[in-house]
Order: C-alpha cells, then structure tokens, then sequence
C-alpha cells in the first residue's frame, strides 16, 4: 500500500505521514527533506551565477547519508532554500528516480511532500492533502524551533511560510496543488492525536472502498 500525503509547509503533513508509517508498519519517507539537503548543500551561492549547476550537480550525488543532520535540515532558512531548488527542473528529476524506488518498494510506504500524489506516486492507494491557516503553521514551526532552544523572530518566519507557500504555488516543475482523488484535512484546530486519528480513518475509507466493502462507520 503507497500513502501520499501533501500540503504545505508545518501544515502537520510529516507527523502525520510518519504516524501513518507507524500504524500500519509502513517504512516512511519525508521527501521535503531531500530539498533541504540539496539546499544545505548549496547555501551561500543562492544568489551567484553557479547556484543552479552546484544545485544539480548536490541533486544527482544526493544519498541516504545526507539525510541525517536533522537540526540542519529542518531550520527555517533551509526551507527558505528548499524552496528555491525545487523550481529547478533538473534538481526534481535527479531526485524523482530516489522517491520513486522508495514508494515502490514491496509492501508499499509512506511518502510525504509536496508533490507526491501529483507527480511521484499519481497510482498511490491513499492520496491525502494536509492544509493548516499560515498563522497556525508558524506557531507550530516556531514552537518546534523554541523546544531545539532557537530564538524565533515569529514575523520573519511567517513571512517565510508565505513567501514559500508563494515560490511553490508558482513552481512549474511541481505541483503544489491537491489531487483530485486526493482526500482533504484542515488540521488548523486539530491536535496531532486528533488529526492522525482522521488521518488513519481516511485510509480505512479509502481502503475499504478499494476493495469493494463497505465505509467503516
């Protein structure tokens, strides 16, 4: 079984794709994280001439190995790069083959990001799009950042959730969009356990209905 599971950026879309995993015994992949890699790799020559050749050049050497530095790879300006490789079409298909192996495994997997049931995995058995207002997906990424022991300037990093949400929506090379047969959650009032819940009863839906039965109630 291959979940998919989009929505922008601190809309709950990776907790929740990673509690999926968990209780369904599926292996998971956060496929945002391999844009922040490439963008890690090439910060400080966002803004010079060889940005989009070293951008390529960190896509297609990109392995599992350079996935490990989380406290690197889930800052806020590490998004703000991520962002910025991601419109590079190169840099998306260097690393469509790595999801794609990933999602296909035997057994199936969870993969979360942004254009996973639009673009990776469009035969996914369960499509969901996670969405959250702006001002509750900075709260939440601030309050992630705060428990690391990082001073948040809450301002700046609203603005960066909008100004990402901006740069993805116009990204010709990656959808930002939900699927059609994708399922929607709001998760702005939600708790985790909440909405993972809601979550997990999308699936059985979703589930059921592929094989013919009846909706749990």
């Amino acid at each position: 079984m291959i979940i998919a599971v989009d929505g922008p950026a601190a809309s709950g879309k990776g907790t929740l794709a990673a509690g999926l995993a968990r209780h369904y015994g599926l292996p998971h992949l956060d496929t945002g994280l391999l844009y922040r890699a490439v963008g890690l790799a090439v910060a400080g020559k966002e803004d010079g001439p060889a940005f989009e050749t070293a951008a390529i050049a960190a896509a297609e050497s990109l392995d599992a190995s350079h996935l490990t530095d989380l406290e690197a790879l889930t800052a806020a300006d590490t998004g703000v790069l991520a962002s910025k490789v991601a419109v590079i079409a190169q840099v998306r298909a260097a690393l469509f083959d790595f999801q794609r192996s990933f999602a296909t495994q035997p057994g199936g997997a969870v993969l979360d990001g942004r254009d996973i049931g639009t673009r990776i995995c469009p035969d996914a058995d369960v499509k969901l799009f996670i969405q959250a207002d702006s001002k509750a997906r900075m709260e939440r990424r601030a309050q992630q950042l705060e428990a690391r022991g990082e001073t948040v300037d809450r301002y700046k990093l609203f603005h960066q959730i909008e100004e990402r949400d901006a740069r993805d929506m116009l990204n010709p090379h990656g959808g930002f969009y939900q699927a059609e047969d994708a399922h929607l959650l709001d998760t702005t009032q939600m708790g985790i356990e909440a909405a993972l819940r809601a979550a997990i009863a999308i699936v059985e839906k979703a589930k059921a209905l592929k094989a013919g039965g009846q909706e749990p109630s």
